[in-house]
C-alpha cells in the first residue's frame, strides 16, 4: 500500500504544492520528483507516482508555478525557465523530508516536463537518476515546423507588447474539437486532457507561452548529464514531441544511457500497454541504478 501527503515548498516566490507518495513499511526508500507537462497538472501522475510507490521508491509529485494546486503568477502561464528551477526547488525541499534518502533522487519528466529534466539533472549535481519521457527537446525546431509559425510569432510578439504597455494576458484553449483553435489539436489530447485533468485542471494557458516555449532548448545540456544514468521513452509515431527529436538528442548523450520506444503517438504513454512498458522500465531503470 502507499498513501499520499500534500505538501508546500518555495519557489521563485511562489508557493508550489505537491503530493509525497510513500511506499509503506519502507524505511529511507529513494525518491523520484515529478512534474506535470505542457498545461496539465500534477494530479494527472498519480498513475505514475502510485506505481512508483508500490515497487518501493518514494514520489513526489508537484504543480508548476501558476498550475494546479500551486501559486503564482500569472496563472496558467507555462514559463519554462521558471519551471526548471521549480524542479531544482524540489530536490531540496525533499532533501529536508525525514523518511526518504536524501541521497538517493532521480528527477522525472514526460512531454515539457521531459524536456525539463534534461535541464536540470544537466546542472544538480544531487539528482541520481534521469528519466525523460517523451521529451519536448526543441522549441525553435517544433514550433518552427509549425504550418502556422509565422502566425504565432507575429501573434505572440504583439501579445508581447500589449502586455508590456499593462494589458492581462490572452488566454487560448489548451485542447478543443476539430473546428476549435487550441494550443493542442487533436482528438488524442483532447480525450487525454478531458478525461484526467480532474477539477483542478484548466483547459487554457496564457498565448505568451507559446513564445516561452519557443525559446526553450532543454536538450543542449543532454551531453551534460553523464555519467548519471538517462533513461528515454519515446514513443514511436509521436507528432506532439517529434520522435525524431528525441532520438537525435539522445544520441549525443554519454553513457550509461537507455532508450525505450513505445508504440503509439504521444498520450499513449499515459495509458494502456504504453503506460505499462514505460512504467515498468522505468522502475527497472530505478532498481538498476538507484535502489
Amino acid at each position: 500500500m502507499t498513501y499520499a501527503t500534500l505538501h508546500m515548498f518555495a519557489s521563485e516566490g511562489a508557493t508550489l504544492r505537491g503530493r509525497l507518495y510513500a511506499p509503506e513499511g519502507k524505511a529511507s526508500p529513494p525518491i523520484v520528483v515529478m512534474a506535470h507537462g505542457f498545461s496539465a497538472v500534477a494530479a494527472q501522475l498519480e498513475p505514475q507516482a502510485t506505481a512508483f510507490a508500490a515497487a518501493g521508491f518514494a514520489a513526489f509529485v508537484f504543480d508548476n508555478p501558476g498550475f494546479g494546486l500551486s501559486g503564482g503568477f500569472p496563472r496558467q502561464e507555462v514559463d519554462p525557465v521558471r519551471q526548471v528551477r521549480g524542479y531544482r526547488d524540489a530536490v531540496s525541499y525533499v532533501r529536508t523530508l525525514d523518511g526518504v534518502d536524501p541521497d538517493r533522487i532521480a528527477i522525472w519528466g514526460s512531454s515539457f516536463s521531459g524536456g525539463h529534466v534534461l535541464q536540470a539533472g544537466a546542472v544538480d549535481t544531487r539528482v541520481g537518476v534521469v528519466i525523460s519521457q517523451a521529451p519536448f527537446i526543441s522549441g525553435w525546431e517544433l514550433i518552427g515546423g509549425w504550418p502556422n509559425s509565422a502566425e504565432v510569432i507575429e501573434m505572440t510578439t504583439a501579445e508581447r507588447e500589449a502586455r508590456g504597455a499593462g494589458a492581462e494576458p490572452t488566454v487560448m484553449k489548451v485542447v478543443g474539437l476539430p473546428d476549435e483553435a487550441c494550443a493542442l489539436p487533436g482528438d488524442d489530447g483532447y480525450a487525454y486532457f478531458t478525461t484526467t485533468g480532474g477539477p483542478t485542471w484548466k483547459n487554457e494557458i496564457t498565448l505568451s507561452s507559446l513564445e516561452l516555449a519557443r525559446a526553450h532548448e532543454p536538450a543542449l545540456w543532454i551531453e551534460r548529464i553523464a555519467p548519471r544514468p538517462l533513461l528515454m521513452i519515446v514513443a514511436d509515431n509521436d507528432i506532439v514531441t517529434p520522435t525524431a527529436h528525441a532520438l537525435a538528442a539522445f544520441q549525443r548523450a554519454g553513457g550509461p544511457k537507455k532508450l525505450v520506444t513505445v508504440n503509439g503517438g504521444h498520450f499513449d504513454v499515459y495509458s494502456g500497454s504504453g503506460f505499462d512498458t514505460a512504467t515498468g522500465e522505468t522502475i527497472a531503470w530505478l532498481t538498476a541504478h538507484l535502489a
